[in-house]
């Protein structure tokens, strides 16, 4: 469950070129160094943060192996080997029928050593779900904060805390730099089970195809949609079940039931008539009535315990706040896939052409979409 947080096979499969470490190595340490004069330009308040992008950054881009090198290891697991192939398929099949970047990325692999890559940090007022923006150059502003280690993102999520903020920090396993360099498979990607690994290949490369600066919900919506409509027409196209399987249904369940609440919630902190007191009260109410419905959605799941932990701790106005982030607007895209007739370069250039409108047109035209409407420029 993803909750917060390109014509040709791939060349390294037929015909695996030579590692070439130190020009890898020079290469990508030139554009770690571009990266950080941007971040001194920044000026020096940021300047800790920022160089912990950099230190992170440089650790997975010079921990890059060939996938091809690391197929013909002997020493490569089997487990290992099968996640490697079916990512490799998955990229090109990414390339080939969803007219997805056909570049560098998702073409190598970095062992990392740890259970995530990054670690993000929302947050939210106590009586408001508008999340907290950090901004950045190049890629805009965004929901959240991430941090390479965990310990930086506990201390910055313990300080948006003290400033009376809810807060939320949720392990990342998957990692985009929009094609500002050629990022690689990672050890956090290849623990999940085939379909999570294949949509989320699909998801972080559409952040390549599509990104508008400044609206993180509408990005990470489009590619939810993007990693949603590849895994069906990689479903359909592999021979297996076009319907949506057990896992599928009972996430879009669960999300359906956060959103439902998050805008209960949102209609609470929006009243006039309350004082903040009271407003907390029913706060409290709200997220007591949410685990209540969680429960009994749980019950008709014959066991299934697998979200338990995510429901049960921080469950807050951060943590509601991500759900909308990365599935607010998917049916609106959805419902543009289907204008476009299906056809995924079509679908590209609507969702272009949406991206250059101001945030308030752009959630009204997927409102309208959602709705069955066209009534929008970009349809």
């Amino acid at each position: 469950m993803r909750l917060p947080q390109s014509a040709c096979p791939d060349s390294s499969a037929a015909s695996p070129p030579r590692d070439r470490p130190g020009r890898r190595v020079r290469a990508a340490l030139r554009r770690v160094a571009l990266a950080a004069a941007t971040i001194v330009l920044a000026g020096c308040s940021t300047l800790g943060y920022y160089g912990q992008a950099v230190r992170g950054q440089a650790e997975i881009l010079l921990g890059r192996r060939s996938l091809a090198s690391v197929l013909s290891d002997p020493d490569t697991p089997p487990a290992l080997h099968a996640k490697l192939v079916l990512a490799r398929d998955a990229r090109a099949f990414a390339a080939s029928r969803l007219a997805l970047p056909d570049n560098a990325s998702y073409r190598r692999y970095t062992d990392l050593g740890r259970p995530f890559v990054v670690w993000n940090v929302f947050a939210a007022p106590a009586l408001s779900l508008e999340p907290v923006a950090s901004c950045f150059p190049i890629v805009g502003c965004l929901d959240y904060r991430g941090y390479f280690r965990e310990a930086s993102a506990r201390r910055h999520a313990r300080e948006l805390a003290a400033a009376g903020n809810d807060v939320y920090v949720g392990g990342v396993a998957a990692y985009s730099t929009l094609g500002w360099f050629a990022d690689p498979l990672l050890n956090t990607m290849l623990v999940w089970d085939d379909r999570r690994l294949v949509k989320t290949l699909f998801h972080e490369l559409a952040h390549q195809r599509v990104y508008v600066a400044d609206d993180t919900a509408f990005n990470e919506s489009f590619a939810m949609a993007v990693a949603d409509l590849g895994w069906a027409r990689w479903q359909a196209e592999q021979g297996g079940p076009v319907e949506d399987d057990v896992d599928t249904q009972r996430e879009a369940q669960l999300v359906a039931l956060l959103i439902e609440h998050r805008d209960a919630l949102g209609a609470l902190y929006r009243r006039t008539d309350l004082t903040q007191a009271r407003k907390l009260e029913l706060k409290r109410a709200g997220f007591a009535a949410l685990a209540a419905d969680y429960a009994a959605l749980r019950a008709q799941w014959q066991g299934d315990t697998s979200y338990d932990e995510w429901m049960n701790v921080d469950m807050n106005n951060a943590k509601l706040a991500s759900i909308a982030t990365y599935h607010g607007f998917v049916p609106g895209f959805l419902a543009l896939f289907e204008l476009a007739g299906g056809d995924f370069a079509r679908f590209y250039a609507r969702v272009e052409a949406l991206g250059r409108l101001d945030a308030a047109t752009r959630a009204h035209c997927l409102a309208a979409f959602t709705a069955g409407r066209a009534d929008c420029p970009a349809a």
